[in-house]
């Protein structure tokens, strides 16, 4: 049972940090277009910007994977309700 409760917190834990990757894509996404488009124009502008803001979304939804998945596998004090 405990097995199982942990399964769902690693996969919950990878679906927040995919979620947060989402996020940091969209944001850095809007902000490079804006940026590359004044620099270099269309096409090659936004298409900068997207490969950049593709890699950005990697890079966090990684970072914020593992760092949740760890704390999930980090040993924690379970009380059982029983008083030694």
């Amino acid at each position: 049972m405990m097995e199982r409760s942990r399964r769902a917190d690693l996969v919950s834990a990878y679906a927040i940090g995919v979620g947060a990757g989402l996020v940091a894509l969209q944001i850095t996404w809007l902000v490079l277009n804006r940026l590359t488009s004044l620099v270099w124009g269309p096409p090659i502008g936004p298409t900068v910007a997207f490969a950049m803001a593709i890699v950005v979304g990697i890079v966090v939804s990684v970072i914020a994977g593992r760092r949740l998945a760890r704390s999930v596998n980090s040993p924690q004090e379970v009380s059982n309700g029983s008083h030694t």
